[in-house]
């Protein structure tokens, strides 16, 4: 069964479930974030089927988040390298891992992300990019950026899912 493509909807988070959005995706990111980068690594360590991880690592290649490169000649191998855009995908993952960690390990987290430069355990936290503090749904609000389509524009705002620019509260009273 197909599933529906989201990859020209004018969202951001639509775009990107369209990439990570299926079961293993994240899971390969994962293992290559942890340095596995050949074939058959990625297959042992997840347990994937061949056909299903040679879809993922394709696709991940066809959108510039891993790099396929030659290490063997006879026969020819690859390995998969993280890319900047590959790379710029670690905070979501590690957000994302958070997030689990507080939610759905009630042993504690299965892994542990220690910093190097401070030498400390540590979790990933979204913070505003502007003066440091830590961003929830209570201190946001939500307006137009400059790829909304003109069309969802004027519907967002007619109907309060988005915030005028420079003001307001883009989300239900009832909340």
């Amino acid at each position: 069964m197909r599933r529906t493509s989201f990859a020209e909807w004018p969202c951001s988070i639509a775009r990107s479930v369209d990439l990570l959005g299926d079961w293993w995706t994240p899971l390969v990111l994962r293992e290559a974030f942890y340095g596995t980068r050949r074939f058959d690594d990625f297959e042992r360590v997840l347990g994937i089927g061949r056909n299903v991880l040679t879809q993922r690592l394709g696709r991940l290649v066809e959108e510039g988040v891993l790099e396929k490169v030659p290490y063997q000649q006879r026969p020819v191998r690859h390995e998969y390298l993280l890319t900047e855009k590959g790379t710029d995908l670690f905070p979501v993952l590690a957000a994302l891992s958070a997030w689990g960690d507080r939610w759905l390990a009630p042993a504690g987290p299965p892994v542990v992300l220690h910093h190097r430069a401070c030498d400390h355990d540590t979790r990933a936290v979204v913070v505003c990019e502007h003066c440091l503090a830590p961003l929830t749904l209570d201190d946001v609000t939500a307006t137009p950026g400059p790829g909304l389509p003109e069309k969802h524009r004027a519907a967002a705002l007619a109907t309060g899912r988005l915030a005028p620019p420079g003001g307001g509260d883009s989300r239900h009273a009832e909340r």
